[in-house]
């Protein structure tokens, strides 16, 4: 079983960007993909970006997409979410979560989550 713990996030200023990281112990990453979620206050959790074991394939959800790039670090049992261009609807609670697939399905079932990042965008 993996253990992630995301770290990077806090305040910024509308326009302005954070690079979120997890880093993972327990097991090896090479045979999971890696999701970042965010939720936000009153808002269901969302997915917003997906990397396959080998970063051959990536998604994004569509309010992300030219403004995020998930990239992952396997030897060092690393993830990344770099956000730029933030905005105010980029607030909430940001989770990287792993999944026994190697590649990203809308349906895989994500078994090992961390505690969460908080990232607030405000002026």
């Amino acid at each position: 079983q993996l253990h992630l713990v995301e770290s990077g996030g806090g305040l910024v200023q509308p326009g302005g960007s954070l690079k979120l990281s997890c880093v993972a112990s327990g097991s090896t990453l090479e045979h999971h993909s890696i999701g970042w979620f965010r939720q936000a206050p009153g808002k269901e959790r969302e997915e917003v970006s997906c990397i396959s074991v080998s970063a051959e394939s990536t998604t994004y959800a569509d309010s992300v997409k030219g403004r995020f790039t998930i990239s992952r670090d396997n030897a060092k049992k690393m993830a990344y979410l770099q956000m730029n261009n933030l905005g105010p609807d980029d607030t909430g609670v940001y989770y990287c979560a792993a999944a026994l697939s190697y590649w990203c399905r809308s349906d895989q079932y994500w078994g090992d989550w961390g505690q969460g990042t908080q990232v607030n965008v405000s002026s």
